[in-house]
């Protein structure tokens, strides 16, 4: 699989892969992938899997895991997400990280893919929950490539971290444009 991988992203698709993203040092984190405008980047992320050789998963609503696609989201890694209100999502979620001894969980800040002006926090707050650190990744489709930052360790003061992360995406667009991250 990761043969064919590499052929579809590297020749078919003419995209490069930026940054490091080991299974041997990073065991536990929090995934942010930015920009999320299209079901397209489902399956860039599962291609990066593969080429990264290593075991990431994702939240999905729970509306997404039934009949007939929902055995093949959880094969591929996915965990259903029950949205309803007046749960306490993050320490379930921070728990789910303190019972395995490995799990990457991607989740895209944006919540939608739709145009957004700020990310929703919980990825964040799930991260200093679960004392984990946070990798940025962008799906940059207007250079057709994705970057991979270091690890980032969510530190006191939201609003400095929030400012940092942008950073990151500035100027990343997405494979619809027009709904892409804009860092001001």
């Amino acid at each position: 699989m990761r043969r064919l991988s590499s052929f579809i992203y590297y020749k078919i698709m003419g995209w490069k892969y930026i940054g490091d993203f080991s299974a041997d040092t990073i065991k536990k984190c929090i995934v942010i992938v930015v920009p999320h405008t299209s079901w397209h980047d489902f399956y860039i992320g599962l291609l990066i899997r593969q080429l990264a050789g290593i075991k990431i998963s994702f939240l999905g609503k729970k509306e997404l895991f039934k009949w007939p696609i929902g055995w093949y989201l959880r094969k591929v890694g996915g965990i259903s997400l029950d949205r309803t209100p007046g749960q306490n999502k993050v320490e379930a979620i921070a728990e789910i990280f303190k019972k395995k001894e490995e799990l990457r969980l991607t989740i895209a800040p944006e919540g939608t893919r739709k145009k957004v002006k700020e990310w929703k926090t919980g990825f964040y707050h799930i991260a200093k929950a679960a004392k984990v650190p946070i990798i940025m990744v962008a799906f940059d489709f207007g250079r057709k490539q994705c970057v991979i930052s270091d690890p980032y360790y969510p530190g006191s003061n939201i609003d400095e971290d929030f400012k940092n992360m942008y950073q990151f995406f500035k100027g990343v667009k997405g494979k619809v444009p027009k709904y892409s991250f804009d860092v001001d």
